[in-house]
């Protein structure tokens, strides 16, 4: 069973990058992460748009959001909230009022690795959402459960102070270490991309897909 931690928050990713970073497409950062394949089983259920922020991660006792009221006590405006509850989908660990208080706080995104509810609400909006499933039943509030602890989301190890990023396909994270790099390589594949594409709308494109130089 897990412990009882609560972690200070990671340094927070520069703004530039993270703005940059929500532009780009998780495909296409994907493809430059060696093909990485993010939170496999999680997808958005807000009205859409994307997601780039800091992560501060939670992992809970399955069905027990206790660890998720005490990370929002300490996040900042520019996190994600992200949460390992074990894909568990017998209670919800977020709804409403939590992204509300997020939303207040200025938490720019929610993913969660288990339920949510409140789902047509969540879908009538823009703040991100992303989760593993929907269960109308409501979570328990007794812990164990830590914050800013590495955590695994579909699979995905994410780590306090990762760059988070959220689209329509799904979420991916990284090391902030690793951005201005990966940038460079996502703005580069994206122009090769759209210049394939532009040559297959002009009737022009003849060869085989080929990897950017």
């Amino acid at each position: 069973m897990i412990g009882s931690r609560r972690n200070p928050c990671a340094p927070q990713a520069d703004a530039a990058l993270v703005a940059a970073f929500k532009e780009a497409a998780t495909s296409v950062i994907s493809d430059c992460l060696d093909r990485l394949p993010g939170a496999q089983g999680i997808r958005p259920y807000h009205r859409g748009g994307a997601m780039a922020g800091t992560a501060v991660t939670v992992q809970t006792t399955p069905g027990d959001n206790k660890a998720i009221h005490e990370a929002l006590e300490i996040v900042r405006p520019g996190d994600v909230l992200v949460v390992d509850g074990g894909g568990a989908l017998d209670r919800a660990l977020v709804g409403e009022l939590l992204s509300a208080i997020a939303i207040s706080r200025g938490v720019v995104g929610v993913v969660v690795d288990g339920a949510i509810r409140d789902a047509a609400i969540v879908a009538a909006g823009d703040f991100p959402v992303f989760a593993r499933g929907v269960c109308m039943r409501g979570p328990m509030r007794a812990g164990p459960g830590m914050v800013n602890v590495p955590v695994v989301i579909g699979g995905m190890i994410v780590t306090p102070g990762d760059i988070v990023v959220g689209d329509a396909d799904g979420v991916i994270a990284f090391e902030q270490a690793l951005a201005p790099a990966l940038l460079e390589a996502v703005t580069k594949l994206e122009a090769f991309e759209a210049g394939i594409l532009a040559s297959i709308l002009a009737g022009t494109y003849r060869g085989a897909y080929a990897k950017a130089e």
